[in-house]
Parts: C-alpha cells; sequence; structure tokens
C-alpha cells in the first residue's frame, strides 16, 4: 500500500503542490538539530512525502490527478479570522526554474493554506541566473513587476529583496512603482553590512535584516533525491521543482513565531 499507490498517482501527475503545514504542530524540523535551513527544508519535505504517501490507497485506476496536492492533514493550520489583525504574516519566496509568472501561484497558495486575503510581506530571493552572468535590474525587472501587480491587487502589503549590494538596490529602488521596504543580507558573506549599502537604505528607509540562507536553497539534484527517497521506484529525475515559498505567522505584541511551514511547487517533464 502507500507507496505503490503514491508512485502511481505521481506517474501520472503534471504538477506536484507540497504544503508542510506547520511545523511547530508536528515536529518536522526536530530531527537534524540544529540544522541549517537547506537540512530543515530537505527533512520537511521528506516527512511530509512519506507521511502522504502512507495513505494513499492503491486502487486509483479510475483517478487521473492533474495536480497532485502532497500535504498532511492534521499539520494544516488556517488563522483565526479574530486574530488576523494580531498578527504578522510573512514569505520568503525562492524561484528555482527562472519563472514569473510562479510568483502569483505561490502567493495564491500560501493565501489559500493560511485562510488569509494578504500576506503582510514577501521577499523574493534573487532567481538563479546562468553561468558566466551577474544579476542585473534588467533580469529582476519582470519578477518586480509581478509582486508589484500583487501588491496593486492587495495580495500583498510590503515587498522586499534579498542578497542585493548597493548598486543593485538603488537601480531598483529608482525604476520601481512599490518601491523595496527590506533587503535581507546573508552575514555568511559579510560580517559588517557594507557601509555604503547602510547608507542608502538608511536615507530612504530600507529596512536592512539578516539571514543565513544558501544561494539555492532547494535544487534540482536534492529535490529528485529526496523524491527518490521518499516514494521508492518512482521516475524522480522527471520532477523538477519551480517554486518554495517559506512563511511565517508572528504574534506582533511578542514577537513570538506562531506558525512556520514550507509550500512548493513542481511540474513533471514528460519527455
Amino acid at each position: 500500500m502507500g507507496t505503490d499507490g503514491a508512485r502511481a498517482l505521481l506517474e501520472r501527475a503534471a504538477t506536484l503542490t507540497l504544503q508542510t503545514g506547520n511545523l511547530l504542530n508536528w515536529g518536522c524540523p526536530r530531527k537534524k538539530c540544529p540544522a541549517t535551513p537547506g537540512e530543515e527544508v530537505l527533512d520537511c519535505i521528506q516527512k511530509t512525502l512519506t507521511e502522504w504517501s502512507s495513505k494513499i490507497g492503491q486502487d486509483l485506476n479510475q483517478e487521473i490527478l492533474e495536480v497532485l496536492e502532497c500535504t498532511v492533514a492534521q499539520a494544516v493550520e488556517k488563522i483565526n479570522p479574530e486574530e488576523r489583525d494580531e498578527l504578522k504574516v510573512s514569505a520568503k519566496l525562492f524561484i528555482v526554474g527562472s519563472n514569473s509568472s510562479s510568483i502569483r501561484d505561490a502567493v495564491d497558495m500560501a493565501c489559500s493554506a493560511l485562510g488569509v486575503a494578504q500576506l503582510d510581506s514577501v521577499i523574493i530571493a534573487p532567481p538563479p541566473v546562468e553561468d558566466g552572468t551577474s544579476l542585473s535590474l534588467e533580469y529582476l525587472q519582470p519578477y518586480w513587476q509581478e509582486l508589484e501587480n500583487l501588491v496593486q491587487s492587495k495580495k500583498i502589503v510590503a515587498i522586499g529583496t534579498s542578497d542585493l549590494d548597493k548598486t543593485l538596490l538603488e537601480q531598483l529602488y529608482l525604476w520601481a512603482q512599490v518601491k523595496p521596504s527590506s533587503n535581507q543580507v546573508n552575514l555568511a558573506s559579510c560580517c559588517v553590512m557594507p557601509p555604503d549599502l547602510t547608507a542608502f537604505a538608511k536615507e530612504f528607509d530600507i529596512q536592512l535584516l539578516t539571514h543565513n540562507d544558501p544561494k539555492e536553497l532547494l535544487c534540482e539534484a536534492s529535490f529528485q533525491e529526496v523524491l527518490q527517497e521518499s516514494i521508492q521506484n518512482t521516475k524522480a529525475h522527471k520532477w523538477i521543482p519551480l517554486w518554495l515559498l517559506r512563511y511565517s505567522v508572528i504574534v506582533k505584541s511578542r514577537g513570538i513565531i506562531k506558525s512556520k511551514g514550507y509550500i512548493m511547487q513542481a511540474k513533471r517533464n514528460a519527455s
């Protein structure tokens, strides 16, 4: 049971959406403590896949799902509408395949999973660039425009960036209609905030935050490996991750995390 049914579903689906639910509910990341962000993601994906596949029946001849939703029902936790004003819902979005249209899907899914109409802030990690190319404003523009559209349609309140140096942050700020409200800096790459970045951020009221995410939080090879381990003999090499979103729900008055989780989407390469 379980794995065979899950494998059959994966062989028929074109898209896989995975939601971990609230990690604080079911101790997903406790396997390795303290885990790096990359280890935590893979642990959570594996545990979700394993738990989900164990509940799948084998009699699936009549059931062909174009979009396969992989989640653990008891871990899903929607926000109580009466508590919404007391909570800050933030997300960081990692685009794995360079496609700006993924942004709306990711935000819509996060809102749906949490039962909210909008996210308070979304930070986008720079999508992967081809080898030998450096990140540029032209490359970032379609992604930022997609975020701006979501601000204008009231799906997001504030938008921010990650790992932009002073030059690129300034270019983005001057060009953008909706200005970046924050920029994350990886302290692994610099122990002290660059003075030119600090001065620019202060002048234009951009919040500088720190993070310890690797440059690539979820790569194609790692996802395929964890899929293969969780559901053996599946054609894992055909599955390509599109994006990964990490969300957190914080109680504003106390600064404590009430909920945290990951949502991701992958597509099956038919060829």
